[in-house]
C-alpha cells in the first residue's frame, strides 16, 4: 500500500529511495535564488503559496560562483525552516574545490537536507576564461560518487539517514547537447546512476513522445529508477523564445506552434501585447494535457519549472480537477458502482 504524500513525517524529509518505495509518484517545483532582496521577499510568497499543493519537495538552482552559492543555500535553509516543504538543493562541479563541495555537503548535512540534485553545470557567463580542468570534478559521474562517499562516510551522525543523501541526477529526453551520439548519452547517464544515484529529473521538453522514448531507452540501458518528467508551461512568447535557448535547442511540436500562431496572430516573434493572456492560455492548456498524459501513463513524477511563479502551475492543478499533490498521486477509481 502507497504511503499518501500528505503522510510525510512533519519536516516532510523523506531519503529519496523511501520515498520513492512508498509513494507512485513525486509532485516538484523548482525555483532559482532571488537576486536581490525584494526578489526574495517575492520569490517567497509564490513559495508559500505552492505550499497549499503540498508538494512532495522544491528543487533550487545553483549558480556557480561565490555571491550565487550563498544566495542557494540561504534560500534552501529558509524553506527548510519556514515550511513543510522539502529542499532540494542543486549541486554543480563548475569552479569548485573538493574542500568547498565538502563544505556545502557538511552544511546541508547539519541543517538535515536529506536530498540533493547533482549536477555537472555550466561555466558561468562572467567566467568565460575559467579552466575546467582546473575543477575538482569535471563531470556529475564523479560528483555523485563524492556524494555517495561522503554520506556513506557521515551517514548516522551528521546525515540522519545512514545511507547518507539521497541523490537526484539530470535526464534529457531531447537529448544532451554536449552529446549528439545518443549511445554515449545513455552510457554516461547508466554511469551517474551506477556511482550512486536515486532517481532522474528530466530537462524540460513539449512532446511526450520524447519522454516515453527516452524512458524506454533506460530500461534497455538496465536503468530501473524512478524518472521524473520535466513540465515547464509556456506563459509568454518570449519566454517560448529563451526556453529554447536554456534548454539548448528544444523541439517545439507542429501543433504547438499552430497553437501559438494562432493565438499570436501569426507572429510568435512579436506579438501584440493584446494576445498576452491568449499565449498563456494556451501554454498552461499545453502543459495540462501533457501532465494528463503523463499522469495516465504511470511517470513516477512531475516536476515543474515554475521560473519562480504559481499562478500556472496552480491553474494546472485545478484543470487536472484536483487541489494538491495527494489527489493528483491517488489513482482513478472506477467510474460506477457494481451493481447488486
Amino acid at each position: 500500500m502507497m504511503t499518501p504524500v500528505a503522510d510525510r513525517p512533519a519536516n516532510g524529509d523523506m531519503h529519496a529511495a523511501d520515498f520513492y518505495a512508498a509513494n507512485k509518484a513525486s509532485f516538484s517545483f523548482e525555483f532559482f535564488p532571488p537576486k536581490n532582496e525584494e526578489s526574495a521577499e517575492t520569490l517567497f510568497h509564490h513559495v508559500e503559496q505552492l505550499q497549499s499543493l503540498k508538494p512532495s519537495f522544491v528543487s533550487v538552482t545553483y549558480g556557480a560562483g561565490g555571491g550565487s552559492r550563498a544566495i542557494t543555500q540561504d534560500l534552501v535553509f529558509r524553506i527548510k525552516k519556514q515550511t513543510s516543504i522539502p529542499p532540494v538543493p542543486h549541486l554543480t562541479c563548475v569552479t569548485h574545490t573538493e574542500a568547498e563541495i565538502y563544505d556545502i555537503l557538511e552544511q546541508y548535512a547539519n541543517a538535515g537536507i536529506s536530498n540533493i540534485l547533482a549536477l555537472g553545470g555550466d561555466t558561468p557567463k562572467h567566467m568565460p576564461e575559467h579552466d575546467r580542468s582546473r575543477d575538482a570534478f569535471r563531470y556529475a559521474t564523479d560528483l555523485v560518487r563524492y556524494i555517495k562517499a561522503f554520506g556513506e562516510k557521515h551517514g548516522g551522525q551528521e546525515i540522519k539517514d545512514p545511507r547518507g543523501f539521497g541523490i537526484a541526477v539530470a535526464g534529457f529526453p531531447e537529448g544532451h547537447p554536449a552529446t549528439p551520439n545518443r549511445l554515449v548519452e545513455m552510457d554516461h547517464l547508466k554511469a551517474k546512476i551506477d556511482a550512486g544515484a536515486d532517481f532522474i529529473v528530466t530537462q524540460l521538453f513539449f512532446d511526450n513522445r520524447d519522454f516515453y522514448d527516452f524512458r524506454e531507452r533506460c530500461e534497455l540501458a538496465g536503468i530501473d529508477l524512478p524518472i521524473v518528467a520535466g513540465i515547464m508551461p509556456i506563459t509568454s512568447a518570449p519566454a517560448m523564445m529563451r526556453m529554447a535557448d536554456l534548454a539548448a535547442g528544444s523541439r517545439f511540436p507542429a501543433p504547438l506552434i499552430k497553437a501559438m500562431l494562432r493565438a499570436t496572430g501569426g507572429d510568435i516573434h512579436d506579438p501584440p501585447k493584446t494576445t498576452r493572456e491568449a499565449v498563456r492560455r494556451v501554454g498552461v492548456h499545453w502543459a495540462t494535457e501533457q501532465c494528463r498524459d503523463l499522469l495516465d501513463n504511470d511517470v513516477r513524477g512531475l516536476h515543474f519549472y515554475t521560473l519562480n511563479r504559481s499562478t500556472a502551475t496552480r491553474e494546472i492543478y485545478a484543470n487536472l480537477g484536483v487541489q494538491d499533490s495527494q489527489a493528483l498521486a491517488e489513482p482513478p477509481t472506477q467510474l460506477m458502482r457494481p451493481v447488486g
